[in-house]
């Protein structure tokens, strides 16, 4: 039996990934794929479609799920919209504000949601290691170093976000210092975060625990879009079906 899968933002580079993933997979199928700017007509394979008719579109077609990597105010607009049509969601889009991640509560009322800012499985185990290796370390020096291709609007990452609630949840820190210049000795419980962008970076992420005479660093490299895509698929067949409410990567590593 094949899930039904609706992709959004079907032009751009995630979108792209997404859909080739979906087709690629013989447990999924695609019936529907919009764009705001549908360059092509096709991506593969896949006809695009103006995302102008996107709810005329989920009521005819049926999806299952819809996947989502846009932007912050489109993602709403489709949450919106699939919550209305008692359509899943999952969305990878970063950069959302607390007025919008009151829409995408507001929507996993009537629908099964996921949001998650990596899909990366290598990610998942990162953040699952990383509140005992800062409990194991009480007062050693943290630092955050994300690095992203040079188009990519937020920072830091929604990912290093991710990575920094989790250092905060098993620590005692005082607060995050964005990069530094001039005398700026560290300062007791600071978490040190800076985001580099350059060239076309598809995502690295290292956490750095420094003491005296020793350090550890926990580092993340992705260098392909697609393991985010083959993320975001499994988690689209994970969700179809389930109930509405919120849902983490973490529920789809775990099965």
């Amino acid at each position: 039996m094949t899930v039904r899968l609706g992709v959004t933002g079907a032009t751009g580079r995630m979108g792209r990934e997404v859909l080739a993933t979906v087709v690629d997979r013989p447990d999924c199928e695609p019936v529907l794929a919009v764009s705001r700017t549908p360059t092509a007509e096709t991506v593969a394979g896949v006809a695009v479609e103006p995302a102008g008719e996107f709810a005329a579109l989920v009521a005819d077609r049926e999806p299952a799920v819809v996947i989502d990597f846009t932007g912050p105010g489109s993602a709403t607009e489709y949450a919106t919209a699939c919550a209305e049509a008692g359509v899943a969601f999952v969305t990878g889009t970063t950069g959302f504000t607390d007025d919008d991640r009151e829409v995408l509560a507001a929507a996993s009322e009537s629908t099964a949601l996921l949001h998650a800012p990596n899909f990366s499985r290598g990610i998942q185990a990162l953040v699952n290691v990383l509140g005992e290796a800062i409990e194991s370390l009480p007062g050693y020096d943290v630092e955050l170093v994300e690095t992203h291709h040079n188009r990519k609007r937020d920072a830091p990452s929604g990912t290093a976000n991710r990575l920094l609630a989790e250092i905060e949840a098993h620590g005692d820190f005082s607060g995050r210092t964005h990069g530094r210049e001039g005398q700026s000795p560290r300062k007791p419980g600071e978490i040190g975060v800076h985001a580099l962008r350059a060239g076309g970076v598809t995502g690295s992420h290292e956490v750095l625990l420094a003491g005296d005479g020793e350090e550890l660093r926990l580092s993340h490299r992705a260098d392909d879009r697609r393991v985010f895509a083959a993320g975001a698929v499994d988690a689209a067949v994970y969700l179809a079906g389930r109930e509405a409410g919120r849902y983490e990567f973490a529920d789809v590593i775990a099965g």
